[in-house]
């Protein structure tokens, strides 16, 4: 139970993952902001799978390539952030033509912070069948699943909510404005705690 609570309240804070999400569904509708989930879906799958085998630890003990990656990431968000912060406006010049796909859904998850910060805590902490922890860690896998999904889904769901109101477009320039700085706040965060 104490591994299911932690799961939900890992995953429910907003973090890259789901607030882009959110922006998604905000910026695109429920429908397009699908395909971003099932790539944000394949990313943490592949960033929990590095958790375990080790290969995440391997990399992020070497000094320049987290440095390397961490760049990358702010970059990244930053892009994303500003996707996001855009696409409901009519700036022509800057606005996005079409939603982030499968592959931006996996690319933010293999440089989110968060992403590499909540797997290392779930796959090394609440150990609860120590003699087989191989049975273990596909438990774990079952349960982070479960609840990773229907989190996803309705962040989706509230962020097309958004969309589907046919606001203003200054309005909707204003939330998507505040769900990209919202965005970039929690991966100031996350940055500055792994400097720290």
């Amino acid at each position: 139970m104490s591994f299911t609570l932690a799961v939900f309240l890992l995953l429910i804070t907003p973090g890259p993952g789901v607030l882009s999400t959110a922006g998604v569904g905000a910026a695109f509708g429920a429908k397009p902001g699908l395909k971003y989930v099932f790539g944000l879906f394949i990313g943490t799958n592949m960033v929990a799978l590095s958790v375990v085998s080790g290969l995440a630890a391997i990399v992020f003990a070497l000094p320049p390539v987290r440095n390397i990656l961490l760049v990358l990431s702010v970059i990244y968000l930053l892009y994303l952030a500003f996707r996001i912060g855009f696409a409901g406006s009519k700036i022509a010049f800057i606005e996005a033509k079409s939603q982030p796909g499968v592959f931006a859904g996996i690319l933010l998850q293999i440089i989110n912070p968060k992403a590499y910060a909540v797997n290392t805590t779930l796959f090394t902490g609440f150990a609860f069948l120590p003699q087989n922890l191989a049975v273990e860690t596909v438990i774990k896998f079952a349960i982070l699943n479960a609840i990773w999904v229907p989190i996803h889904l309705l962040w989706l769901i509230a962020g097309s909510m958004v969309e589907r109101m046919n606001l203003e477009p200054a309005t909707q320039f204003k939330i998507n404005i505040a769900m990209a700085t919202a965005m970039l706040l929690v991966v100031a965060l996350a940055v500055f705690s792994l400097n720290s």
